[in-house]
C-alpha cells in the first residue's frame, strides 16, 4: 500500500466463519448502530460473513486505521459485532446478544501476505456456542493465531 500524504483508501476483504454455532438461533453483521447483514452462508456446522472494509494509510502506530459500516469502535480499539437472536431479527427469540470481534489483530504484515497473494481474504474463526450451550457472546476468543490469509 502507498504511503502518501493523502488518504488514500484500499479495500480489504474480510470473513468471519462462526464454528459450530448453537443451532435454531439467527445471526446477523451489525452495520452501524442498528442495521443488519444476514450471513453468506449459512450452514449447521458453519456460518461465515464476508464484507469489505476500507484501509486508510495514517500515521497511527500500525500505519493504517480501518474504516466502514460495519466497524465499530474507536483507532486503536476497533471491531465488528455480529449479532444473535432478538437482535438479529429473530421473532420468538428469548433474548437478544452481541459478538464482538476484535479487528486488532490486522496487521502490516498480514496485509502485505494478502496483497503479495493477489487474491484472498483475511480470515478469522471462532466457536459460536458459549460455555452454557447458547450463543458466544462479548468478546470472543479467536480460534487458532487468529486473522489469517486465505
Amino acid at each position: 500500500m502507498p504511503a502518501s500524504k493523502k488518504s488514500s483508501a484500499e479495500t480489504l476483504r474480510l470473513r468471519i466463519v462462526v464454528v459450530d454455532p448453537p443451532q435454531n438461533i439467527l445471526w446477523a453483521l451489525q452495520l452501524g448502530r442498528e442495521d443488519i447483514v444476514e450471513p453468506t452462508t449459512n450452514a449447521k456446522n458453519r456460518i461465515c460473513f464476508e464484507f469489505a472494509v476500507e484501509v486508510i494509510e495514517d500515521s497511527s502506530p500500525p500505519g493504517f486505521r480501518l474504516r466502514g459500516p460495519v466497524v465499530q469502535g474507536r483507532p486503536g480499539e476497533r471491531f465488528v459485532y455480529l449479532r444473535m437472536g432478538a437482535y438479529a431479527g429473530q421473532v420468538g427469540a428469548p433474548a437478544g446478544w452481541r459478538a464482538k470481534i476484535g479487528l486488532e489483530g490486522i496487521t502490516r504484515e498480514l496485509l502485505l501476505e494478502l496483497k503479495a497473494k493477489r487474491s484472498g481474504v483475511l480470515e478469522v474463526q471462532f466457536v459460536g456456542t458459549g460455555r452454557n450451550g447458547g450463543a458466544a457472546c462479548a468478546t470472543v476468543p479467536l480460534l487458532g493465531k487468529g486473522w489469517h490469509v486465505a
